[in-house]
């Protein structure tokens, strides 16, 4: 079976990471990004220069005809998906639960989980053996922050989160059957862009320091984790959540 993975927002952080890793292991990459352009074909580009077949989309995951859109240029560009890998997320400026306005909750949920729901769906119609497929995984990027609340930080993002916790358990035994392994990874405090979505870019150290490891973590560790669960080192491995996250 050819090695094709779709990893969603992959244009910085966790997903470009991943991308990058997973080309120097065989698999053929495309990459979703909702906005940077720029950052999404730097991506693309290293890939190729890694000798693998790659693909950037633009797509917004929470918008149904885009996540439709996407996998269909996979189909076209690379062809059957073997792999998923749910990155694509947002956070907001800090914030109590008495200041978020419902637009805010909203979105949240529509990006961080409404948007995993539709791309497992499309991944899963491309995967399931009841669909003429060979089966595949699936690791969806969650949080600490599911375990841990984020209080009078940004709730919201931390409830979406566990929402993603519930969803790969179930996914995880719906599709057993049909070859497809669900798995979840959950990342600490890691060093990317995101922190400055927040509003407190200096917060990765802050925290990072707290952590039992005594630092922020690397996007390169968390993309081996998820490497690790797509392969078939994994194989006996599905409805796992691995907490990535320096003993937090």
């Amino acid at each position: 079976m050819d090695k094709i993975v779709v990893i969603t927002g992959g244009s910085r952080g966790i997903g470009a990471a991943t991308a990058r890793l997973a080309a120097g292991r065989g698999y053929a990459v495309c990459i979703s990004y909702a906005a940077n352009e720029a950052a999404a074909h730097q991506v693309e580009a290293d890939v190729k220069k890694l000798g693998a077949r790659a693909l950037a989309v633009k797509a917004d995951v929470s918008v149904e005809a885009d996540v439709v859109h996407l996998f269909q240029a996979v189909d076209r560009e690379l062809g059957r998906p073997s792999a998923l890998v749910n990155n694509a997320g947002i956070v907001d400026v800090g914030s109590r639960v008495e200041n978020m306005s419902a637009a805010r909750v909203q979105r949240m949920f529509a990006i961080n989980v409404v948007g995993s729901f539709l791309c497992a769906r499309e991944a899963v119609k491309r995967m399931a053996k009841r669909h003429g497929g060979q089966g595949g995984a699936i690791v969806n990027v969650s949080s600490a922050a599911a375990r841990l609340g984020s209080p009078g930080e940004y709730v919201d993002y931390a409830a979406s989160k566990g929402a993603i916790d519930s969803f790969t358990v179930g996914l995880a035994k719906e599709v057993a059957a049909d070859g497809i392994r669900v798995n979840g990874v959950r990342p600490g405090v890691i060093r990317t862009e995101i922190h400055a979505s927040s509003g407190d870019p200096a917060r990765v150290d802050r925290i990072g320091a707290t952590a039992p490891l005594g630092r922020a973590g690397e996007p390169g560790e968390v993309a081996r984790a998820i490497l690790w669960l797509l392969s078939d080192e994994a194989s006996y491995t599905t409805g796992t959540l691995l907490d990535v996250s320096g003993g937090r």
